[in-house]
């Protein structure tokens, strides 16, 4: 069996920065998988890499679009974004911006059928059939077949060239687990990829984490990237009046 690129002459996966990381493996052209949910979990320091790169012309796949000047509100503000395959871009203007000026394009999933979308991907499912959006725009273009009296629409699964997720935690292997809800998304997002790198804020040696805590095997991880001090910005602060 021929070892990937990844894995021939190395025998560790993890590499000294987020640019070293992407070097060799991030293209013009290329589609990617970014997990994260809302500002929780996504790979800041991998994010600020990619955009340091200059890569252009990509098609993301994400649930949101970060929000102005962080998280994936970066690559926009650069234009490496062509193309987005969302769920929630609320936050950021400058996409909003951009799409209604018709410079960045836009595919939006109910955001279960994308999570679906991606996880059919990582297992080599090719479509499924889901009752979601049928008889909304959702629906326009796509199959539809009816089971069992009801009504469903024909969903493709989501591929990527590369994949770059957020962990708390992964060992010399790869092994990963995540952190409430950064556990959104991110696990799919590296399923989907042909390539996965990961940032992680802690690595452990190899057997110290629970074969029943691991939340993704390390077979899907190829490098490995330690940021263990992630800004992890809030999105939106909301407190409790004083009194209440």
């Amino acid at each position: 069996m021929s070892k990937s690129p990844d894995t021939a002459g190395r025998r560790s996966k993890r590499y000294a920065s987020a640019a070293a990381a992407l070097h060799g493996v991030v293209a013009d052209g290329q589609t990617l998988a970014v997990g994260g949910f809302g500002l929780c979990g996504i790979p800041e320091a991998l994010i600020a890499a990619l955009r340091d790169s200059a890569v252009k012309g990509l098609t993301v796949i994400s649930n949101n679009a970060g929000v102005d000047g962080f998280g994936l509100g970066q690559l926009l503000e650069t234009r490496q974004i062509q193309k987005m395959i969302s769920s929630y871009v609320g936050e950021n203007k400058e996409f909003e911006r951009q799409f209604l000026a018709g410079e960045l394009e836009l595919e939006f999933n109910p955001q279960g059928t994308l999570a679906e979308r991606l996880r059919a991907g990582g297992a080599g499912i090719p479509a499924f059939f889901t009752a979601t959006g049928y008889g909304t725009v959702v629906a326009e273009g796509k199959e539809t077949r009816e089971f069992d009296g009801k009504h469903f629409v024909l969903e493709t699964a989501l591929r990527a060239d590369v994949a770059l997720v957020k962990a708390w935690k992964a060992d010399e292997a790869g092994n990963l687990v995540f952190r409430k809800t950064a556990r959104n998304f991110n696990p799919a997002c590296a399923m989907a990829g042909k390539v996965c790198i990961v940032e992680v804020e802690e690595v452990v040696p190899l057997g110290s984490i629970d074969p029943d805590q691991v939340h993704l095997p390390g077979i899907y991880v190829h490098r490995i990237v330690h940021n263990p001090t992630p800004e992890k910005r809030i999105e939106q602060r909301t407190v409790r009046a004083e009194g209440n």
